[in-house]
């Protein structure tokens, strides 16, 4: 990367944390995403309630609320919990939730709610046939859903995690109002003291889109992948 007034080196270190928040969010987001999706298929109706309650408050509250929420009412939660702790046992204890940890939590927490919703739908429209032939074969529970169910559902829902991501990576953006130093609050910083904002925001946006144009590549041949056998439908 260029040096751009001494702010090149910074740009880049950056990127690789914008990068490192997305990937770490995702995988939370995938995990979160599974669960909510077997809650609500789940016979349980506590389950269903709670994974309807959780995608419910997710749609209804904006992202950036949810991360000051967590980032500066999270670290005022964790001090009573640790001030307890101390009273109840004399254990000095404390607990700092930095910025990353509260970024990559709270866009996993956000992108988990939808990734369920993907999944879910995704689940539902795996043929019930195959699976049902699966346990005549005497495959276990684990096995069904290892080579089965978990293949054909994925060869649905790539398409709603492609989208998903995409989002998720621009939403990334939003941790620079916590104090992250990612590439667009170091970008933000630079084009105050220089004035001059193209000069750093047009390189943001090239990583940014470089990015997605890589990972767009990627889940076209995940796609190609997992739709083998199924002439590509």
């Amino acid at each position: 990367m260029l040096d751009l007034h001494g702010y090149g080196p910074r740009l880049l270190e950056g990127a690789g944390v914008t990068l490192q928040l997305a990937v770490l969010s995702l995988a939370l987001a995938v995990l979160l995403g599974l669960l909510t999706a077997s809650a609500r298929m789940s016979r349980h109706w506590l389950l269903q309630r709670l994974a309807t309650l959780y995608t419910t408050v997710i749609r209804g509250v904006p992202d950036l609320v949810l991360m000051m929420l967590l980032f500066f009412g999270g670290q005022m939660a964790l001090n009573v919990v640790t001030d307890a702790i101390y009273d109840r046992f004399g254990v000095d204890w404390y607990v700092n939730l930095n910025a990353f940890a509260a970024g990559a939590l709270t866009i996993g927490f956000i992108f988990g709610a939808y990734m369920g919703e993907t999944f879910r739908g995704a689940f539902m429209a795996v043929d019930n046939g195959q699976i049902e032939a699966g346990k005549a074969y005497g495959m276990s529970p684990w096995l069904v859903f290892r080579r089965i169910r978990f293949p054909q559902m994925m060869r649905h829902a790539l398409p709603g995690i492609s989208n998903n991501w995409m989002v998720l990576l621009k939403t990334t953006a939003l941790v620079s109002v916590i104090g992250l130093t990612d590439m667009v609050r170091v970008a933000a910083e630079a084009s105050r003291a220089t004035h001059e904002p193209f000069t750093f925001l047009i390189p943001v946006a090239v990583v940014y889109l470089l990015i997605a144009s890589v990972s767009e590549w990627l889940f076209v041949w995940l796609q190609k992948r997992y739709n083998v056998g199924y002439g590509g439908h």
